[in-house]
């Protein structure tokens, strides 16, 4: 790391406005006395990707990256990790000193180190909610947690194919069922929600009165009907903002070459959602 250069860093992404990025970003680069780094956002669409990446000069340390540009992305490069690689979805950009533009996916570990961290290491069985481009990153961290099938509940064949195809890519287990029967997910010991705002609220009255734990991706609007529900059962319930949190602790870990203040970067976190509901 160039010890006393201005650095760069931002993430791009459409829409990004209320990307919490730079919040956590920002408060690691004051907790570890980076005051010459810097942090932004950009609205950046695929049409615009490739003029953004080569108008880069050599101040810039990293991108994080959100959708629609996870996929886009990889052509542009020249390396992908083996994580990335997995899901064909690229999260993270490195910028090296020596020019090159390396690609990673800290959504991986970073649902691992949020699920950890609140206890949960090994399930025999799992269940996603979803089948999104979030939802093959939950079965790529459920390769190192869930040790038996993941019961993937989707609402069309196409999705269904899709979740396959990452199932056998991923080395995972996978039977899919109907949306229509996804009250039957939350009898798994582990259930990862990853559909989009609203669509898992008819769920909450399903909840058992003992579940396990719920890993739900969603951070705005905190908490979700299901989330909430759950939480009151005295049951684990890991937020979006806890996976948020952990993929950029490995994010500004890569750029700056120093351990990242997981703490600090929650609090921020925690202090700008707040913000937005008041």
């Amino acid at each position: 790391m160039r010890s006393n250069e201005a650095r760069r860093a931002a993430v791009l992404g459409s829409p990004i406005a209320h990307s919490l990025s730079p919040v956590l970003h920002r408060a690691a680069y004051t907790e570890l006395g980076l005051d010459h780094w810097s942090y932004d956002r950009f609205e950046v669409d695929e049409a615009g990707l490739s003029g953004f990446i080569e108008g880069l000069d050599s101040t810039w340390a990293g991108l994080s990256l959100t959708m629609p540009l996870k996929r886009a992305i990889m052509p542009m490069l020249d390396g992908i990790s083996d994580t990335a690689a997995s899901v064909e979805a690229v999260n993270t950009v490195v910028l090296t000193e020596d020019g090159r533009r390396l690609g990673d996916n800290t959504d991986i570990p970073g649902m691992v180190a949020a699920l950890r961290e609140r206890g949960v290491e090994k399930v025999e069985t799992a269940a996603v909610l979803g089948a999104g481009a979030t939802a093959s990153s939950a079965l790529a961290a459920l390769t190192e947690i869930c040790t038996g099938p993941v019961t993937a509940y989707v609402r069309s064949a196409v999705r269904a194919d899709e979740m396959r195809g990452w199932g056998a890519r991923l080395g995972v287990d996978v039977r899919i069922a109907d949306w229509a029967g996804a009250d039957e997910a939350l009898r798994a010991p582990l259930v990862i929600a990853t559909a989009p705002a609203g669509a898992t609220d008819a769920l909450a009255g399903a909840v058992p009165s003992t579940p396990g734990t719920l890993f739900d991706v969603l951070y705005d609007p905190w908490p979700t009907a299901l989330a909430s529900r759950w939480a009151a059962t005295g049951a684990g319930v890991v937020g979006g903002l806890d996976l948020l949190v952990h993929q950029a602790v490995l994010q500004v870990e890569q750029m700056t070459g120093l351990d990242a203040p997981l703490a600090v970067m929650r609090a921020a976190g925690e202090a700008a959602l707040a913000a937005r509901t008041h």
